[in-house]
């Protein structure tokens, strides 16, 4: 079993994974918009990972969305389980620790989750069941401030979507017209804290090793370290917490996209981080194409030393397929 030291040992610092600051692109010219566009392609294709600052998403909302997943992780389990998660369709509501597995091959996860999605206007019948949020009745402020984190991200991601477009020389619409049905997960996340004297079983972690399903991921730290992201090398290195920025990640479909010019790649949660293992909160936001979006090869991603890699795939059949293998 790995201990501690041993995994400490191979843990080196996070500067070598980029951090891109994003003001130019969005207040500056067409010049400033190409140079941050090419460093967002050359994060994704050495990294899969990058930082980005000047990201839009207020401090303020961020702060209060941190105090209120807090407070929704301290009530009792039973209220908690009252919203559970119920089916892959649906993706929405509570997980409990171990519940999800997102390492197949090692035991359940040792966090806890609460999964929503943005609320369109009006739902049809059929829609209803697998798009409608399930609310807790505590804390009281909890869906509106849930809501308005999901508005902020879903802005924030289609800035970088828009980016991607001129970085790949794509039209300003390419991905954001792909994620107009907003099929995404907004999800707050928690790692309760785990005794000096914990011995973990064989492989497990806060989060198991795993790639993201969809095109990208934002994800917002708050202070206390333990994201890991594996190099090309297969070394894991430590991605921590840096103030003002959110944390840039291209997944699988975002690879298949791009026949492997972006990549998606493999990260976790370690179970230790200090010596001891503290409570730990994040928020994630999936960027999910619209399931009836085809992801096949982009035209720029491609030649004749380089051709297509992946047949094309719906992506809402890809993450069906995925969440059933998680849970």
């Amino acid at each position: 079993m790995e201990t501690f030291q041993q995994s400490k040992a191979r843990l080196t610092d996070a500067g070598a994974i980029p951090v891109i600051d994003f003001g130019p692109f969005l207040h500056g010219d067409a010049a400033d918009r190409k140079a941050v566009a090419r460093a967002m392609r050359q994060a994704s294709a050495d990294w899969g990972f990058f930082y980005l600052s000047s990201h839009g998403v207020p401090a303020s909302l961020l702060d209060r969305s941190f105090q209120t997943s807090e407070r929704f992780f301290a009530r009792p389990y039973e209220e908690k389980m009252g919203v559970a998660w119920q089916n892959a369709s649906s993706n929405r509501g509570y997980v409990a620790v171990r519940r999800e597995r997102l390492d197949a091959s090692k035991p359940g996860d040792l966090k806890e989750a609460f999964n929503a999605g943005p609320e369109p206007g009006a739902l049809s019948e059929a829609e209803r069941p697998y798009r409608e949020n399930r609310w807790p009745d505590q804390p009281a402020d909890f869906r509106a401030t849930v809501m308005a984190l999901m508005d902020g991200c879903v802005a924030a991601s289609n800035r970088v979507l828009e980016a991607f477009a001129l970085a790949l020389d794509l039209p300003d619409g390419f991905f954001v017209d792909a994620h107009d049905q907003l099929h995404h997960t907004l999800r707050l996340l928690h790692y309760p804290p785990l005794p000096r004297d914990y011995t973990p079983q064989a492989g497990e972690k806060r989060a198991g090793a795993h790639t993201d399903y969809g095109s990208i991921t934002l994800l917002f730290q708050h202070g206390v370290a333990g994201l890991e992201v594996r190099t090309r090398d297969g070394e894991w290195i430590t991605a921590p917490p840096i103030p003002g920025t959110v944390v840039v990640n291209t997944g699988d479909l975002m690879q298949r996209w791009t026949n492997d010019v972006f990549c998606s790649t493999p990260h976790r949660v370690s179970p230790f981080v200090s010596g001891d293992s503290p409570g730990r909160y994040s928020i994630a936001f999936f960027c999910h194409p619209n399931p009836d979006a085809e992801i096949r090869c982009i035209e720029s991603c491609a030649d004749e030393n380089n051709p297509p890699r992946y047949p094309s795939i719906l992506a809402g059949e890809h993450l069906m397929a995925k969440l059933n293998a998680t849970y």
